[in-house]
């Protein structure tokens, strides 16, 4: 099997790399410049040089592959226009085959308790325009593609994802890490090894499919934030500031980090076999860190 992947060289997509390399699966990935052409390389995959914009280059990587993931995103102009365009272009190419789409399950907004994937959707504003753009993926099952979205929760591990900026860094640079108002708001997190595993099986699943990539593990953000000062040796030290202030320091992401969201991924557990297996995040966040794959 070959598949293409965009994000190759980010967080997620090089953990992703690594999990079908393992399965024997050759892989080539989209590499923006030199030292994304290399993180690939190194990784085992084929670098193919473009950027998302270059729909042509998207569409015939796809036609060649025998599955797609989409992980890459533009965050530096037209997010929303970026990606729909990209992913177009990636359902073109890919046809009849999987294409495996990335959405995030902060278009949930706050959670009622425990909710999977049928939840009403009333997402922050920074998260708002993937409603449009993940309808219109879906609909391509109703003319024989194969798109399957895939909702990670907040990702963490080996020594990455958004806690390292916009917590540890601050909270190393202030003496104690950041916590959005009282922290008992619920974070949904997933180990970025786990998540990587459910984009290698959502290439099975059955086309127009949506799942949320949590592992059960509902943390309140009071823990997530004194674990992670613990990690980056603050002894457990944090720093309680209001949402408006929070906006101030972290732009309107801080809005979705306040969000208080219980989410259960038993959905991909039984319609995949997902077994996610780094299950502790709070230890893992107040030890050691692995490395990211290289």
């Amino acid at each position: 099997m070959k598949v293409f992947i965009t994000g190759g060289s980010g967080y997620i997509g090089r953990v992703t790399i690594a999990a079908l390399r393992r399965r024997g699966v050759r892989v080539a990935a989209l590499a923006r410049g030199e030292r994304s052409a290399s993180v690939v390389a190194e990784l085992g995959a084929r670098p193919v040089r473009g950027a998302l914009g270059d729909l042509e280059v998207l569409r015939e990587a796809a036609a060649e592959a025998d599955g797609v993931i989409h992980l890459g995103a533009d965050y530096a102009g037209d997010t929303a226009r970026v990606d729909l365009a990209a992913a177009e272009a990636l359902l073109d190419g890919a046809g009849g085959r999987p294409y495996v789409h990335t959405g995030g399950v902060w278009v949930y907004g706050d959670t009622d308790g425990v909710v999977g994937e049928e939840a009403p959707l009333r997402p922050p504003a920074i998260t708002a325009w993937r409603l449009e753009n993940e309808r219109r993926v879906l609909a391509r099952a109703r003319c024989g593609g194969r798109p399957v979205v895939v909702m990670p929760g907040l990702v963490y591990g080996r020594g990455g994802g958004l806690t390292q900026g916009f917590f540890v860094e601050p909270g190393l640079a202030a003496g104690a890490v950041p916590c959005i108002g009282d922290g008992a708001n619920h974070w949904a997190l997933v180990h970025v090894d786990d998540v990587a595993e459910l984009y290698v099986l959502a290439l099975g699943a059955p086309a127009g499919a949506v799942y949320a990539g949590v592992s059960g593990q509902n943390v309140p953000l009071a823990e997530v934030t004194r674990a992670l000062s613990r990690g980056a040796g603050l002894g457990g030290r944090t720093e309680s500031i209001g949402l408006a202030r929070a906006v101030e320091r972290m732009g309107p992401i801080a809005e979705a980090f306040a969000l208080d969201q219980r989410m259960t991924g038993a959905r991909a557990r039984r319609e995949l076999g997902w077994r996610p297996t780094r299950v502790d995040a709070l230890a893992e966040l107040s030890g050691p860190r692995d490395p990211v794959a290289r």
